[in-house]
């Protein structure tokens, strides 16, 4: 199987997501732990999840569930840096990958989008 720029991506962000929740855990900041561990650890089961699609709709349902995801985890990011949380310093690496996942995923759902299009109007002819 030919390797996925952002299945290694999202992979190496849950990772990362997973020591800052941990670290959130050691500051007795449970809630928005548990918040941030979820969702950046969802982007990436869904492009997991995607890449093993039955279908094409499928992979693109997936993929932009893995889209919202990404978004909603870089929210978390901000009001983690916000709030003053967590120093921006450790924050901005974050932030900045889930801007780049953010930007991989949106290109994956239009380009997808477009081809779907694309077939539907061939076989209408």
């Amino acid at each position: 199987m030919k390797p996925s720029v952002v299945q290694d991506k999202s992979y190496a962000f849950a990772l990362r997501t997973i020591a800052l929740a941990r670290w959130l855990k050691e500051q007795r900041e449970f809630e928005i732990a548990g918040q941030i561990l979820r969702s950046g650890t969802a982007i990436g089961a869904n492009v997991e999840e995607a890449l093993a699609g039955i279908s094409r709709a499928d992979f693109i349902a997936k993929m932009s569930i893995a889209s919202k995801e990404a978004r909603e985890t870089h929210y978390w990011l901000r009001l983690l840096r916000d709030s003053k949380i967590v120093p921006e310093s450790r924050i901005a690496p974050l932030q900045n990958e889930s801007l780049e996942l953010i930007r991989i995923l949106t290109a994956i759902v239009k380009t997808s989008q477009a081809g779907s299009a694309n077939l539907k109007l061939k076989a209408k002819n």
